[in-house]
């Protein structure tokens, strides 16, 4: 039996926590790297939850704290993160 992983999650998580980490770099750095890859990361969880359907759920964890990931990292840049921090 082979078995059914989602690596399009995990893609998404790492993104995810990535951008958050970069976001608060000062002088636009954090806004462009941050928000870059919160972006691919947002792109990139909402498929790997369509394919968590068809995986028998796998992946569905690491796609949700992707998005909360995402969240904050937005949340993070429209407070300032980024820009002026």
């Amino acid at each position: 039996m082979t078995r059914r992983r989602n690596p399009a999650a995990w893609a998404a998580f790492w993104l995810g926590l990535v951008g958050l980490v970069l976001m608060p770099i000062p002088l636009f750095v954090g806004l462009i790297l941050g928000g870059g890859l919160a972006i691919f990361a947002g792109i990139t969880a909402i498929i790997a939850l369509l394919r968590s359907r068809h995986r028998d759920g796998k992946g569905i964890a690491p796609a949700v704290w992707a998005l909360v990931f995402v969240a904050l990292t937005f949340a993070g840049i429209s407070a300032g993160g980024g820009t002026i921090w």
